[in-house]
């Protein structure tokens, strides 16, 4: 019994103490969620719940300071939406406690310096402007703000820096001055003009080359499109004229003015921007997307104009709730339909605009495409009355300035408009758009647009049914019913070369015959190269891999699932009948011929025939730009295939690097290990282990420098592939003389465009390389134009 109750006791010892220790996590946790949440939805006034936070967390300050300090500063980085919200929360706590204000200024200018350290330029900005509406809530004095804003300024007189180092600190200034404008005007005039003196002269004086290539549509009627420091820079001038009045910023911290300017306020410590170092990224420059003006929502409360301060804050907090909310739709979709002040605005025209601008923006969306999707879906769900409408007036709008939308933008609405339709089955009204079916030429941008999207929608479905949304006028834009084509088939064709093998070559595979019994069927087809001088002649047969292809991926048409097994099954034989460069590129032709009515099926065969090392990224990439496939060349289906092909030798590349800097490390450890001990035995270990160590490190730097050098090579034969294209044309134009600037070529230089922005940090490693080599000035300067403008991206 005694021990029974001796066990007992320790039992309730332990729970006891775990209970204790518990205690305080649960605190912090309930401290994280109340800090989180405030400004939320809830039955009190945002005034008495500030009031009422502030009083809790000055309570449980003894104990919880650097957590309470922690959280702070994380959601000034993280929830910058609700940014006056938690600056008067600040506010409140430096009235209440001088010091606690202090270490939070420190606090929050630290993460700042880490911030442009570790090249997190998004959340520096919001760092800055929570620190500038600091002002406002009496817990930085204004002048040492100008002070920060000075040395922000200053960069743009640093000499030898790229143009999007000052770009970025002109545009933390910039959109500061919303939220503390006047009130930094108020006490620091003088400077303040100086300031934006400086700035004015800064905007007249930089290059906009890279603007052609960040722009959704090239022209500028009905909306213009703005590099986004000129549409900034108009808005504070507005802003300025208008005495710094806006009415869109919510200001609680104006309901304790006599709490809070009784506070003693804190200087900044002086701040000094980090030098521009080589290992230095910044942001890229975009282009302001406007899709709406005040004439597009007839009804209701009145649009800002373009350059009013309110469209930047209205849309710089729709921005934010997408930024931290994207990853749960539901939240994200609820969040935006609560914006606060949303009966003075036509919200749901501002969350369109929004979420299409994210959509659109080049050169690469901020998340992941299909997020746009299901957000625009869950919208429509929450707004079932209304956000349908709008939804649809502006894909309208779209659809009507397909002309000048940009190729990358268009493949984009392409994917989202045909998921869209997914979802609402496929319900559209298609006569609306019989326009398109009036163009003599159905590469144009609104038959092709239409013809792109049914073709998304089939593999969404299936082609009956595609068939049946549709009117028939529209025919001639639906997709080809998607079946393998086998010329051997036919008791017609018998007369062609490789009949006769094909039919003994169907039976022996239905009848499970091994490889070897397959390769000596496949040996009386005689070669066709066999009298050429060239070298691969002898190794490279055609018709052998025309016969044995065509044949297997016809019996293997039933599904994905068989044509990967066959592929499988016989990727020995294949391996062997496209040993050469010109056997793989065969293997395209011959696959294409097949399959050449169902694009998503070429596209998954090829990343399987890569990944299984049938064929090579180059000659994907020559098989794209061949004469074969020139019918296909502007076809979405030829550019997914070439930007998976890019992706995955990118992939490649990455991991044979990260296998590299794994194991130095691991010999980086031993090295340490070895140097701590000192025991001549321990020493002759670590040299035996070292050995293994550095021979791997060996094949592994081998194994980088020629992945690098293959992917470099697929990048050099893709840039000259597109200037042997592009300048035949221009030359073929003059000399017939005919307008170069037919669809063909609007879609050709955008799409060389799009190889540039979706994988420019890997392009970026080869610069001088494309320069010396392709891109000289002896190039048509139409094709060299392309390029200066994006080497300006990042110059």
């Amino acid at each position: 019994m005694s021990r029974r109750r001796h066990s007992d006791e320790n039992d309730g010892g332990q729970a006891h103490k775990r209970r204790r220790t518990s205690e305080p996590i649960e605190i912090e946790d309930r401290l994280e969620s109340l800090i989180c949440r405030v400004g939320e939805k809830s039955t009190s006034s945002l005034e008495s719940n500030l009031e009422g936070l502030a009083g809790v967390l000055e309570a449980d300050l003894p104990n919880y300071k650097s957590k309470i300090l922690r959280i702070l500063c994380a959601v000034a980085r993280m929830l910058p939406e609700k940014l006056t919200v938690y600056t008067t929360l600040v506010g409140l706590l430096n009235a209440r406690n001088y010091n606690f204000g202090g270490e939070f200024v420190e606090a929050m200018v630290r993460q700042l310096k880490e911030a442009l350290k570790g090249n997190t330029y998004n959340e520096a900005v919001y760092l800055v402007r929570f620190l500038s509406d600091l002002v406002n809530c009496h817990v930085i004095a204004a002048p040492s703000m100008v002070a920060m804003f000075e040395n922000f300024v200053s960069v743009t007189q640093e000499e030898d820096i790229p143009q999007v180092r000052s770009d970025w600190y002109v545009y933390a200034v910039l959109t500061s001055l919303p939220w503390v404008g006047k009130e930094l005007y108020e006490k620091k005039d003088v400077e303040m003009e100086r300031i934006l003196s400086l700035i004015d002269s800064y905007l007249k004086r930089r290059h906009k080359t890279h603007v052609p290539m960040l722009q959704v549509w090239t022209a500028d009627k009905p909306h213009l499109q703005e590099e986004y420091l000129d549409c900034i820079w108009a808005q504070i001038q507005k802003l300025k004229k208008d005495r710094w009045q806006e009415r869109h910023i919510l200001r609680p911290y104006l309901a304790f003015d006599s709490v809070l300017c009784e506070a003693l306020q804190h200087n900044l410590p002086p701040f000094t921007p980090p030098p521009h170092t080589e290992d230095s990224q910044y942001p890229m420059p975009k282009v302001v997307f406007r899709m709406f003006d005040y004439t597009d929502a007839p009804e209701g409360p009145v649009m800002p104009g373009s350059h009013s301060a309110e469209r930047f804050v209205i849309e710089e907090n729709l921005h934010c709730i997408i930024r931290s909310h994207w990853k749960e739709r539901k939240t994200c979709a609820a969040q935006l339909l609560s914006y606060p002040g949303k009966s003075k605005i036509p919200l749901n025209y501002h969350i369109v605009e929004v979420v299409f601008s994210e959509l659109f923006q080049l050169p690469l969306s901020p998340q992941v495409e299909v997020m746009y999707t299901s957000l625009l879906i869950e919208l429509c769900k929450l707004q079932p009355g209304s956000l349908p409408q709008v939804l649809a007036q502006a894909t309208e709008m779209l659809y009507m300035r397909l002309d000048t939308m940009n190729t990358s933008c268009i493949i984009r609405f392409i994917n989202w408009f045909s998921h869209h339709l997914s979802n609402f089955q496929f319900r559209w009204s298609w006569e609306d758009w019989s326009d398109c079916l009036a163009e003599d030429d159905l590469d144009k941008p609104k038959p092709k647009f239409v013809k792109e999207v049914l073709e998304k929608c089939m593999r969404l479905s299936y082609h009956q049914r595609i068939v049946e949304i549709v009117p028939s006028t529209f025919a001639a834009l639906l997709p080809s019913n998607p079946i393998c084509i086998y010329k051997f088939g036919d008791e017609s064709n018998s007369s062609i070369p490789g009949y006769t093998v094909a039919v003994n070559l169907t039976n022996a595979i239905k009848n499970k015959a091994t490889n070897e019994e397959l390769m000596n069927i496949l040996k009386e087809i005689p070669n066709p190269n066999q009298d050429d001088d060239d070298d691969e002649g002898v190794g490279f047969n055609p018709l052998k891999i025309d016969v044995f292809l065509q044949t297997l991926l016809h019996l293997a048409s039933k599904s994905f699932s068989h044509s990967f097994s066959a592929l499988a099954k016989f990727h020995e034989i294949i391996k062997a009948l496209a040993e050469s460069e010109e056997g793989k590129l065969h293997v395209l032709r011959v696959m294409y011929e097949a399959w050449k009515n169902h694009p998503q099926m070429l596209s998954v065969l090829v990343d399987k025939m890569i990944r299984t090392q049938i064929v090579n990224c180059a000659a994907v990439a020559n098989w794209i730009f061949s004469t074969e496939l020139s019918g296909d060349f502007i076809r979405c289906y030829v550019w997914e295939i070439l930007h998976s092909t890019i992706r995955k030798m990118n992939k490649h590349v990455q991991k044979i690097q990260k296998e590299l800097e794994e194991a130095k490390g691991r010999l980086e450890k031993q090295h340490k290990r070895k140097e701590s001990d000192d025991e001549e035995e321990d020493d002759r270990n670590s040299d035996e282990e070292d050995g293994p160590l550095e021979e791997q490190i060996e094949r592994l730097q081998e194994k980088v420098e020629s992945a690098q050098s293959e992917q470099k090579n697929l990048f050099l034969v893709i840039f000259q592939r597109f200037i042997m294209i592009l300048t035949e044309h221009l030359v073929r134009c003059e000399t017939a003389g005919t307008d170069f600037n037919t669809p063909w070529y609007k879609n050709c230089t955008e799409r060389l465009q799009q190889i540039f922005l979706q994988h420019h940090s890997i392009i970026q490693q080869y610069m001088v390389t494309l320069e010396n080599l392709l891109f000289t000035a002896e190039l048509d300067h139409h094709i060299l134009a392309m390029f200066q403008q994006f080497c300006a991206l990042q110059s």
